[in-house]
């Protein structure tokens, strides 16, 4: 083989791997942390299920919008390309600076901070043990996608398939809770002042995640026909695997029931199989959790390739490596990034709500950008052909971008100081446009392949 073959990206993905990918980024922790918090604030079981369907049709609109843009300008950039053919060169830049800093690195430290709690669960290590946890699986899960993407992918759909059968568990768990049996909880915390707005803030915080499939696309097979089917599919799965999970909880516990307890899986695990259901429904959190990091830091290093190819001074952020088929100093980068995160965040009260705060404001920032990206790129490049085109236009991305506006804004009122750590982060990067050269494109140094 040519050694100059496998200096780029080249499409070996299956639709399979992209769902694995997709699923297993978005269904995590958040199934476990907000159904109570969204269950505060709704008024009725009807309105609980339907904040959850909503949800679901607002990650479908946003599906079908990176849909067209993925399968018309397929890319590893993934949204730093839509950015940049869109919006410009600044813009982009600064997306790039943003989620290598903030946003990626960001959501990589909160997740692991949650596998590290749950962990800890199962083997204690005393009082840094969460912290030791976190760092040991972003070192251990960056070894394995620096070793190479397919046994990355293999890990992945193993993972993936390990989260989805948890999901199945918990779905079935009702029906294994003997008559009578109660969960105790706390007094009842019946909300007196119910507030959708924000209980769909929670709902689509736990559907977060299904963008990051933008950035297999130039890894994707037959990416222009194909992507749609990841990103459909995938977003069905998810509709299909939350809505049947909060129904279990609701027939344990009933919407009263559900806003009293603090950790509604381990206490719907208790409830079938005592202490040794909590420990199993622990377990399942962790699979869930590795299952996301692992699908996070995969897409997230595909970023720092794309800007190592477009401005010179990350030149060496270009290296594509051909023989493990990945971006490999931008997979070692993000991990060092991530690694300083959980430090950062291990001093705090709550290291994964840091994380979360920092991320939000800054992340739906730009994903409104790339709302607007579709309507200057359907304007700009009339002719150009789309083999996917997002349904109902432009009504679809106009909701994509109203639902962006309004949780750039719930995420600043909602959100503790964190969220302005993230915004400070972000301005640091501007000298990044000024020390970046417009016009260079310096090719990506590649590592030769072994005979």
């Amino acid at each position: 083989m040519n050694d100059r073959e496998g200096a780029t990206p080249r499409p070996s993905l299956s639709v399979l791997n992209g769902i694995a990918v997709m699923v297993g980024i978005v269904i995590g922790i958040g199934i476990f942390k907000t159904p109570p918090l969204v269950a505060m604030n709704v008024g009725s079981e009807a309105a609980f299920i339907g904040a959850w369907l909503f949800g679901g049709l607002v990650t479908l609109i946003g599906a079908l919008c990176y849909a067209e843009l993925a399968s018309a300008h397929p890319h590893t950039g993934g949204e730093y390309h839509f950015l940049m053919r869109g919006l410009g060169r600044p813009v982009a830049v600064l997306f790039g600076w943003a989620r290598s800093t903030v946003i990626q690195t960001g959501a990589i430290a909160a997740v692991a901070f949650v596998f590290g709690d749950y962990a800890a669960q199962i083997f204690p290590l005393g009082q840094h043990g969460p912290a030791i946890y976190a760092a040991c699986a972003i070192a251990g899960l960056t070894a394995l996608n620096v070793f190479g993407s397919p046994a990355s992918m293999k890990i992945q759909v193993a993972l993936t398939i390990l989260t989805v059968l948890g999901m199945v568990v918990v779905m079935l768990a009702p029906f294994f809770i003997a008559d009578g049996a109660q969960v105790a909880s706390p007094a009842s915390a019946t909300p007196s002042n119910p507030a959708f707005g924000l209980a769909m803030i929670l709902v689509l915080i736990t559907y977060g995640g299904w963008n990051e499939t933008a950035y297999l696309s130039a890894e994707l097979r037959d990416a222009k026909q194909n992507m749609v089917y990841v990103l459909v599919i995938g977003t069905v799965i998810l509709v299909a695997v939350y809505i049947a999970v909060n129904l279990a909880f609701l027939a344990s516990f009933g919407l009263e029931g559900l806003r009293r307890t603090d950790a509604v899986g381990a206490d719907l695990m208790r409830l079938v199989a005592g202490e040794v259901g909590a420990i199993l429904l622990s377990a399942i959190v962790v699979a869930c959790a590795l299952s996301t990091l692992n699908a996070t830091i995969f897409t997230g290093a595909r970023l720092y390739h794309a800007m190592g190819r477009d401005l010179p001074i990350l030149g060496r952020l270009g290296v594509w490596s051909s023989r493990g088929e990945n971006p490999v100093n931008g997979v070692l980068l993000q991990g060092a990034i991530s690694l300083a995160l959980v430090v950062f965040g291990a001093s705090t009260r709550d290291g994964f709500q840091a994380m979360v705060d920092y991320t939000a404001p800054v992340f739906w920032s730009f994903l409104l950008l790339v709302g607007v990206s579709l309507f200057v790129l359907r304007w700009r490049e009339p002719h150009r052909d789309i083999p996917f085109r997002v349904p109902l236009y432009p009504l679809t991305p106009l909701l994509f971008c109203a639902t962006c506006l309004y949780l750039i804004y719930a995420s600043i009122a909602y959100t503790g100081v964190g969220a302005f750590v993230g915004i400070a982060v972000l301005i640091a990067g501007v000298p990044l446009l000024i020390l970046s050269a417009p016009n260079a494109r310096p090719a990506a140094v590649e590592i030769p392949r072994k005979q």
